[in-house]
């Protein structure tokens, strides 16, 4: 089969694909200004959110934890305490919030109360070197390590709401409490808030002098929670019982067990990374640059732009060539042959290789299976047999003209 076109046609085709007015022309180039504009901007902009994201991440390799985020007394979010030293503060005791060892031992006066969480970046002689320099401490949140160093008890289970139960005046008035923790008393230590099992959530013991509360309440006591139940009054009752509180808030920074903790990613990370980050960083934005400045502005183009067929005939025919697969060919040949036999012998166009092969064997005259090999049998194996197939397939398609033809003569 061959298509044939005018040189009038193609001429034309050819000369309305390619032309552009110049008024196209001159709306381009008023065009490409602004969208320079807006590409750099565009870059500006990248480049912007890349040094954010790089400068937060660096942040946060190298920013250490930190312990004030646990009722923390200057703080409002709802994990902090600062509604608690409010509180405490208009029943007439000054709360003093330090951050240091040294600036609580300092600011600790006869009578004063030392009230903290549980103290885990301090040694154990440290602990106890600070507690006593307090008449009486409040520990506000627990652990296994400071019941037994204190030697106060031992956990127990069974949590709920509990009532005061005991023989402390201060928390007479409390009332129930969801307790947090329960503990096991040991011998000559009181327990309040407890228990059907006679646990209690508030254990009290003096230690050489020094008045020791010890109760998980990092719950409890917080702004969130604090106007639950009978939290205000027990605030209340652990720290507005002195005229002068003394709140330290715990840092990694402040202990002394900083040397046997674990090193942070920053630390482990070598002095030459950050360097070599930034330097790749940089290369990056100036590769993306440069890969797309080649690329130039946009050209404008009037459409439709119009492609011959035998062009794309042409390509894909070359493409099957440079790939050598014979199979995908032929199998595109007997396509195409079999979509035309069935317009040819009034098939449908979804029409089976089986179906076209016996309808073309009765309009030749032929018997039945004789072309069904021919039409969707096997590929061929190579570019011989592919040539074969094609002449055999041209030579059914111009018999089946002939016979329509013949068959159609007056």
């Amino acid at each position: 089969m061959s298509t044939s076109l005018s040189s009038t046609s193609l001429s034309g085709t050819t000369a309305s694909s390619t032309s552009l007015s110049s008024d196209t022309l001159g709306s381009t180039a008023a065009a490409r200004r602004p969208g320079r504009r807006r590409n750099v901007l565009g870059w500006l902009l990248v480049v912007v959110m890349l040094v954010g994201i790089a400068l937060l991440s660096l942040r946060l390799v190298t920013t250490a934890p930190s312990l004030e985020g646990v009722l923390n007394p200057e703080s409002p979010a709802p994990g902090g305490a600062k509604a608690l030293a409010e509180l405490v503060r208009e029943q007439g005791t000054e709360v003093e919030v330090v951050r240091s060892r040294a600036a609580a031992v300092a600011a600790l006066e006869p009578g004063s109360a030392l009230v903290l969480t549980d103290p885990v970046a301090l040694t154990d002689d440290t602990v106890l070197d600070l507690l006593d320099e307090a008449d009486r401490v409040v520990l506000l949140s627990t652990s296994a390590r400071m019941l037994e160093l204190l030697e106060l008890g031992s956990g127990a289970g069974d949590l709920g709401a509990v009532e005061a139960s005991c023989d402390h005046a201060e928390f007479a008035e409390t009332g129930s409490v969801e307790a947090e923790r329960m503990f096991d008393p040991a011998d000559g230590v009181d327990g309040c808030f407890r228990g059907a099992d006679g646990s209690a959530a508030l254990l009290i013991a003096d230690r050489d002098g020094t008045k020791v509360s010890f109760i998980e309440a990092t719950r409890m006591l917080s702004n969130r929670h604090l106007a639950d139940d009978g939290n205000a009054a027990l605030g209340l009752a652990l720290l507005a019982q002195t005229d002068h509180v003394v709140w330290y808030i715990g840092s990694l920074g402040d202990g002394d067990r900083v040397a046997d903790a674990p090193a942070t990613l920053g630390e482990l990370t070598p002095a030459w990374l950050t360097p070599a980050i930034l330097l790749l960083f940089i290369a990056g934005i100036a590769a993306i640059w440069w890969r797309g400045a080649r690329f130039g502005p946009l050209v404008a183009e009037s459409l439709p732009v119009t492609v011959r067929a035998s062009e794309t005939m042409h390509g894909r025919a070359r493409l099957t060539a440079k790939a050598a697969d014979a199979s995908h060919a032929a199998a595109a040949i007997r396509a195409g042959t079999r979509a035309r036999l069935a317009r040819r012998l009034a098939l449908s166009p979804r029409a089976t290789a089986v179906e076209v092969a016996d309808a073309a064997s009765d309009r030749l005259g032929v018997p039945r299976g004789s072309l069904h090999d021919l039409l969707g049998g096997a590929p061929p194996a190579d570019d011989r047999e592919l040539i074969e197939l094609a002449r055999r397939l041209a030579e059914l398609e111009t018999a089946v003209e002939a016979a329509h033809t013949e068959r159609n003569r007056p």
